[in-house]
């Protein structure tokens, strides 16, 4: 279902670009092939037909701005270096075009009068601004996608090789017998005993510690633990939905190690805000998971559990 949501909003989104495309380059908003006229001021003794960083000024506004003059064989060119003072249409142009560089234009010198130093100049075109940013994003994201995924490998094979050593010693059977009462409240459908209590708990642990890293391989693991639990597996269970539930929007009692990364120290004058609003987010999910339940009820789940692993009723 969430592969048919994404696709819906990528066509939606692309739908959107390419209509304002057509409605910009209908209504010609960056006035793509029409001619400006700048008058050019070269430095004393100044030869128009070499390169040299020259001055102008636009017809029509007020303020004087900067270029390097380059004299081509077919027609001349001038890189233009964007000011805050330029016209708003010329400061679009920059932001939107298709160069990489949102800080120069490269305008070509159609008409060039060197009695007067007037220039009738052409500014790039620009067209799919909408369309572009979209695949720009899209590209981007991929890209994201590929190198969180590669990074966390190794994080998720330490966690699971925790986690694997934890069953073997008998210590996760220890926390699940620990954690049990809340266990009980949160996954009553779960049986008593169930492996699944102790990766759960663990996995909290983490994401009320602030370690993301750590509770992503443990969130995946508890939810494979609930998968076998599952009586329809192309269908989440409540227990599923509570886990999902409790993992985004879990309380903080420490800061996120990524909010650490982008902040710093300052993050210590955010937590009492973010230990309030993760609370809140946490009491209203909860109430909202258990509320799906009252109208949804299921039978206990139930799986064959080794007698060495099962705790005491």
């Amino acid at each position: 279902m969430l592969n048919y949501i994404w696709a819906g909003l990528i066509i939606i989104s692309l739908v959107f670009a390419v209509s304002q495309d057509i409605i910009d380059m209908a209504q010609n908003k960056y006035q793509n092939g029409e001619i400006h006229y700048v008058e050019i001021t070269f430095p004393e003794n100044g030869d128009h037909t070499k390169r040299q960083n020259v001055h102008f000024t636009i017809k029509g506004h007020q303020g004087v701005f900067e270029a390097a003059w380059r004299p081509l064989q077919d027609n001349p060119e001038m890189m233009i270096t964007v000011d805050p003072e330029m016209p708003e249409l010329w400061r679009n142009i920059a932001e939107d075009q298709e160069a990489s560089s949102e800080t120069q234009i490269l305008a070509s010198i159609e008409v060039f009068n060197p009695a007067t130093s007037v220039a009738a100049i052409l500014l790039p075109e620009v067209r799919y601004v909408k369309l572009r940013a979209i695949s720009n994003a899209a590209f981007s994201m991929a890209d994201f996608g590929v190198r969180l995924a590669i990074g966390l490998i190794g994080v998720m094979a330490l966690w699971l090789g925790l986690m694997k050593i934890a069953e073997a010693s008998g210590l996760m059977y220890f926390i699940v017998r620990f954690v049990q009462p809340f266990m009980r409240f949160l996954f009553p459908n779960v049986p008593k005993g169930h492996s699944a209590h102790g990766v759960i708990s663990l996995n909290l642990a983490a994401n009320i510690l602030g370690l993301g890293n750590a509770a992503t391989p443990l969130g995946i693991k508890a939810m494979e633990e609930l998968q076998k639990l599952n009586p329809s597996k192309d269908k989440a269970t409540n227990a599923q939905c509570m886990l999902l539930t409790v993992n985004t929007a879990s309380i903080q009692l420490l800061p996120p190690a990524t909010l650490v990364a982008l902040i710093g120290t300052g993050v210590n004058q955010l937590m009492i805000s973010i230990l309030i609003v993760t609370g809140i987010s946490l009491i209203v999910g909860v109430t909202a998971a258990k509320i799906y339940e009252r109208f949804n009820p299921e039978d206990d789940h139930l799986e064959d559990i080794p007698e060495d692993q099962k705790t005491e009723e």
